[in-house]
């Protein structure tokens, strides 16, 4: 389905939330914060999804799953991301594969936004919206699911085993308010502060 995406969105096609960013989002926020030019109005500019997985160093059939798994849900092929040194507790050796990692830009990354807002979070079991503890003074904004299994592009049956992830949202927002109103005209589900 990403991959789909990708090629439509060769062929001229716009994805769905960067048509609205342009035309809903960057005026209210433009109005919002006093900007003048829409060049200075905060925008998107990666994504970027972890997965860590130290027991892959010890099981080669769970990368493999977590791999094909990350690369379904984001169109994407994963990067591994390999141990900096040894760490004899956890019986990891340097260079041992730790997690999967994959950065998402253009369209890519809005039709990624499009299916976590619309598709992934609202089948989490008891959610109570996103915590708004999870900006840092760059205007970027970090979050973790405890499954990956809430994607429809992976069946759950063929998982290997339910990993967790990470997702950075990479903001031009020099402030917390204005990344803020940024996801929140995406239409992040935040929880009430």
């Amino acid at each position: 389905m990403a991959a789909q995406a990708t090629q439509a969105a060769r062929n001229g096609h716009v994805p769905r939330m960067l048509e609205r960013y342009r035309k809903e989002i960057a005026p209210a926020l433009a109005k919002q914060f006093g900007h003048k030019n829409l060049l200075a109005v905060a925008r998107l500019e990666k994504i970027v999804v972890n997965i860590g997985c130290g027991e892959a160093a010890h099981d080669a059939k769970l990368l493999e799953s977590a791999q094909r798994d990350l690369g379904l849900i984001t169109g994407q092929r994963p990067a591994i991301t390999r141990a900096k040194k040894a760490v004899s507790n956890f019986k990891i050796k340097e260079q041992d594969p730790v997690g999967l990692k994959v950065t998402l830009r253009r369209a890519r990354m809005y039709e990624f936004l499009d299916r976590l807002v619309s598709t992934a979070l609202p089948r989490i079991r008891d959610f109570r919206g996103l915590s708004p503890q999870g900006f840092d003074e760059g205007g970027n904004y970090s979050f973790g699911l405890k499954e990956h299994t809430i994607f429809p592009e992976v069946a759950v049956d063929q998982a290997y085993q339910v990993v967790g992830m990470d997702i950075v949202m990479v903001t031009t927002a020099s402030t917390r308010d204005e990344a803020h109103a940024l996801l929140k005209g995406f239409g992040f589900p935040f929880a009430a502060k």
